[in-house]
């Protein structure tokens, strides 16, 4: 017999994870990863800092994390593609926050359109965002950790760097970037006390996932994962948090999974 689809979990409260430590979010606003990866940090015991290109939707972001945090974190606001921006966000969260121990790189940009359909514009503006965002946030971070002989970076990467979907040839493929860079990344970052680790969600839904996709598409791929359910976005930021956190000082250059590894 086939088990029902399981409901989401209750929420998990933090444990001081993060007790001391600083963290650095992107694209930290509105409802998704990036927010609920903020909120689970300073639930952890983490000063936070966080950055978005919107900078209406990041001001309500930081309004709504004071919640939690106890006080309204600092908010940067940064576009990735643009590297003054991307240095003014390290500059400013490194001498605001004492340093940063944490970056927890979330910035990224999707679509639906078919290879054959797809224009040059809608490739290069997917991976510019996705992949040499990601790029940009951890060359800033690691000149900045590097010195201080510590640092944590948890990239948001997706299961479409493994598996194959109809339509996100360029989204799959600057999420396969991200694994690699972070792999890479991990290696040469090791001999200064950095470790740098992915995940790799499949679908987390939230109202901005929602509002972009149609509901027979995410009704089908949240069916087809081990749960029959699509992830809460706090759920992925439990193992952003995790991996952050000095209970996986062991582990670098890894891509978790967060999803059944269905093909």
């Amino acid at each position: 017999m086939t088990a029902p689809a399981s409901n989401a979990p209750e929420y998990v409260g933090g444990h001081g994870l993060l007790a001391g430590k600083t963290v650095l979010v992107t694209a930290a606003a509105g409802t998704g990863i990036g927010f609920a990866a903020a909120k689970k940090a300073a639930e952890e015991g983490a000063t936070i800092a966080i950055s978005d290109k919107h900078e209406r939707r990041l001001g309500e972001a930081a309004d709504e994390l004071a919640k939690v945090a106890g006080a309204r974190p600092l908010a940067v606001p940064c576009d990735v593609t643009v590297e003054a921006d991307v240095q003014n966000l390290v500059d400013t969260a490194a001498g605001e926050l004492g340093g940063i121990d944490i970056l927890i790189n979330n910035a990224g940009l999707g679509g639906q359109v078919d290879l054959v359909d797809m224009t040059d514009d809608q490739w290069n503006l997917v991976l510019d965002v996705t992949l040499n965002g990601t790029f940009r946030m951890t060359r800033a971070a690691l000149r900045h950790m590097q010195p201080r002989g510590k640092g944590v970076i948890v990239n948001n990467a997706s299961v479409l760097g493994w598996r194959a979907q109809k339509g996100q040839a360029h989204y799959a493929a600057a999420k396969a970037g991200v694994m690699a860079l972070t792999r890479c990344s991990a290696v040469e970052a090791a001999e200064f006390g950095v470790r740098v680790n992915a995940v790799a969600p499949s679908i987390a839904m939230h109202a901005f996932l929602a509002k972009a996709s149609s509901e027979e598409l995410l009704s089908a791929l949240s069916s087809a994962e081990a749960f029959g359910r699509a992830a809460e976005p706090w759920e992925i930021a439990n193992v952003m948090v995790f991996l952050a956190s000095d209970y996986s000082s062991y582990m670098t250059g890894e891509v978790v999974s967060v999803s059944s590894q269905r093909a």
